[in-house]
């Protein structure tokens, strides 16, 4: 099928070094992790972030539950965290026996609103975590600020915002950790896979055993003893060599990728201006001092009627656009394992409203055209049937 008969709402990127990369794993006889690649795309990411070390998992999800062991969180401590995130954000504290607490997100970013964060802060409360929405970092100064007055810790959910920047700062770099994510519908992917970011050397060994099973196998694989054994909890997280050699190949051509994304998305945000001006759809907002990765791009409609009827109408002119997350704070398990922090109606109403549009790096300039001339032609049709059934003076 062309690029051109059906419109994807994301394609994965292949830069062309993949399977060579994948022979050669397979030719070092190597296939587990730990080898070659593995440091390789760990020593980039930890060069590129300013991480202490970077240790490369099997999902952006075993960051996160990686994070949570490393940070030692205990049963009936609570963790504060937006409701508009991927589930694992809280799943991974929620399996610790910890509270997600959950906190309204910003009007302009859908970010974590790091205004309300300190009246959500009791004594049980140990770390914070901010979702870089869309690639769009979070107030990582004031969100840093508040955790140092309160003595927390942050766990950065970064796996959108791999190359995004905070005042000239990685984001990924800026809290105590940070989880990446390689998913296929990430910038830069190996299918599955992720990382988590350390900022100081003192958590790197214990992540190290966490990663490793909860044995000190880093340590024997470096000869710094003679032999290695179970030492701490910890799980099976680390990716494979051939997930490793398949995401260096990205990693290599990470800022080719993100520019290619970013034109696509400037493209949208261009396209899109008239209409944000008519009040019929917003688009998305990156403050001063941010500067995005191109993951995403979404227009915020009046409701959900008019957002589901968007979707449809797109739908049935081959262009796959989508809805984002169910709030975490309404969903059953939201409600069994946490709470919420005050209400949370800017996370309702952007759950409601949003229509995220294609974009994958090998977008033509044809193609995000197509997607553009679509959504005016969805969306005048609802303005035109709005006024048609309207009453008149």
């Amino acid at each position: 099928m062309s690029e051109d008969a059906h419109i994807a709402f994301n394609r994965p990127s292949s830069v062309g070094g993949e399977f060579d990369n994948i022979r050669r794993a397979i030719d070092n006889a190597h296939i587990s992790a730990n080898g070659e690649f593995t440091r390789r795309c760990s020593d980039w990411l930890a060069e590129r972030t300013g991480a202490s070390a970077a240790l490369l998992v099997h999902s952006g999800t075993a960051a996160l539950e990686a994070a949570s062991i490393v940070a030692d969180l205990r049963p009936g401590e609570e963790v504060i965290l937006p409701s508009y995130t991927f589930v694992t954000t809280a799943s991974a504290i929620a399996a610790r026996g910890a509270i997600p607490v959950f906190v309204d997100v910003r009007e302009d970013t859908l970010n974590l609103d790091e205004a309300l964060v300190e009246a959500a802060i009791t004594p049980l409360t140990r770390m914070i975590v901010p979702v870089h929405y869309a690639g769009v970092a979070c107030e990582m100064g004031e969100i840093m600020r508040i955790a140092r007055e309160h003595g927390l810790l942050v766990l950065e959910d970064a796996a959108q915002a791999l190359g995004s920047t905070y005042e000239g700062k990685p984001v990924g770099s800026i809290g105590d950790f940070a989880a990446l994510s390689f998913h296929e519908t990430k910038n830069v992917t190996c299918g599955e896979g992720g990382a988590l970011l350390l900022r100081d050397r003192d958590f790197v060994e214990q992540a190290e055993i966490v990663r490793e099973k909860g044995t000190n196998r880093s340590r024997f694989m470096r000869g710094e003893v003679d032999k290695y054994t179970w030492v701490d909890l910890g799980s099976s997280f680390a990716l494979s060599e051939i997930g490793a050699a398949y995401l260096w190949a990205q990693l290599l051509e990470a800022d080719r990728i993100t520019e290619r994304r970013l034109a696509v998305t400037r493209r949208y945000r261009e396209a899109f201006a008239p209409l944000e001006a008519a009040g019929i759809a917003r688009r998305p907002i990156v403050p001063p001092g941010c500067i995005d990765n191109g993951h995403m791009f979404y227009l915020l409609l009046p409701d959900r009627a008019s957002r589901d009827a968007a979707i449809a109408g797109l739908a049935r002119r081959d262009v796959n656009a989508v809805f984002h997350y169910v709030p975490l704070h309404s969903s059953p398990g939201g409600r069994r394992y946490g709470r919420a922090a005050g209400p949370l109606p800017v996370t309702d109403r952007v759950a409601d409203c949003i229509m995220r549009l294609p974009v994958w790096a090998g977008m033509s300039g044809s193609t995000v055209d197509r997607v553009v001339a679509s959504v005016y032609e969805v969306l005048g049709d609802q303005v035109r049937s709005s006024v048609a059934g309207a009453p008149h003076a």
